[in-house]
């Protein structure tokens, strides 16, 4: 399919064809794998049930320490992780929604209003703006003027998805951070699959080979990317199975940071439990978890990403070379999410595809 058969049926399929969670065909649209915090959860709680409903979704992009952050949401659709970000960054933060169908925007910006005062705001702190996700600055989003953007299984849909990851890096501020969800495939989607207009709308024909986003990262000039959670995504349909095969599917959260162009140093890092809701623990990503008071030893990139970043504050750095300081150990950023899961389910420690109900209050 050419791109804008592409972005004319995907319009077509969340503005028209998909009118609650329920119409989905597919098991891509699932409740997080990531362990949700009171605030998170109250957040999600409080968003209206007409846009909790349309929630189409496939992960949890509600990342740590957003209070007074200015946040995009790319293909924000009805606005839900719009309105539950809106609580947590509180009234001095800010939060956009770009989406480019009009119905989905058009359900998101009819509770503002509602939004505004069950938190008991002044004046709004979201708002939604009509474009493409491959063309951010075009509708109005300036350079370095977001903190995150978050994403939850719209990249898959785009048609250029390089484009999508160059244009967040524009707009991104120095040390800002692309945290989104994503449906990925094992191989390279048959043609077959990518000429099939309901598959496309379902996030498995646009789904990218996971590889390919590491190497399209660093096109781009964002850090590695760091894998925080990934969840099995399952496609049963008989007819759906003739036109894909083999091919198999995985719901990836990741987290990739606009990084100066000189690195610091590998340090100790020691976490100080002030992020709300991590005070015993931050799990950065699937491998790293920063322990309150302890010492932790990073490599260079990590150690970029931490002083960079809006989590500068919530440690203290130190030379590797202090007394009582080791070496840093080798540490693996770039896992096959596939691999990574078959050793979660010989542990029994597989999360289960969950429910995509349409009252999301249920899936939380």
């Amino acid at each position: 399919m050419a791109d804008n058969s592409v972005r004319d049926s995907v319009k077509e399929y969340y503005g028209k064809t998909l009118q609650k969670t329920d119409d989905l065909k597919t098991g891509a649209c699932m409740t997080p794998a990531k362990l949700m915090t009171k605030p998170m959860r109250a957040a999600l709680s409080a968003v209206h049930d007409e846009v909790a409903m349309k929630y189409y979704g496939c992960g949890l992009v509600i990342p740590e320490k957003v209070e007074s952050t200015r946040i995009l949401d790319l293909g924000s659709g009805s606005g839900r992780d719009c309105y539950a970000l809106s609580k947590l960054v509180g009234e001095e933060g800010s939060v956009v929604g770009l989406d480019m169908t009009d119905e989905q925007l058009e359900v998101a910006r009819k509770y503002i209003d509602y939004h505004t005062q069950k938190f008991g705001y002044s004046k709004p702190n979201v708002e939604f703006v009509k474009g493409y996700i491959e063309k951010i600055t075009e509708a109005g989003i300036k350079e370095n003027s977001i903190d995150i953007i978050i994403s939850n299984c719209v990249v898959n849909l785009s048609p250029d998805k390089k484009s999508v990851l160059r244009e967040a890096y524009k707009v991104l501020k120095e040390g800002g951070e692309l945290y989104f969800s994503d449906v990925y495939c094992d191989r390279d989607v048959p043609d077959s699959a990518r000429k099939h207009e309901i598959l496309w709308g379902e996030c498995i024909s646009g789904a990218l080979w996971w590889e390919d986003l590491y190497t399209l990262a660093k096109e781009v000039g964002f850090s590695e990317p760091r894998l925080v959670t990934a969840t099995p995504v399952p496609v049963t349909r008989d007819d759906f199975r003739q036109v894909l095969g083999d091919a198999q599917f995985v719901s990836v959260t990741y987290r990739l940071f606009k990084l100066p162009s000189t690195l610091q140093p590998k340090r100790q890092v020691i976490y100080n439990g002030e992020i709300p809701g991590y005070e015993g623990e931050f799990k950065f990503d699937y491998q790293l978890t920063f322990k309150n008071g302890d010492a932790v030893s990073v490599g260079e990139e990590m150690s970029t990403i931490l002083s960079a970043s809006r989590f500068k504050d919530e440690f203290d750095f130190q030379p590797v070379s202090a007394p009582g300081n080791c070496c840093v150990p080798a540490m693996k950023v770039k896992v096959d999410p596939f691999e990574y899961m078959a050793q979660l389910d010989a542990k029994g420690e597989l999360p289960a595809p969950a429910c995509c109900a349409s009252d999301e209050k249920k899936c939380c």
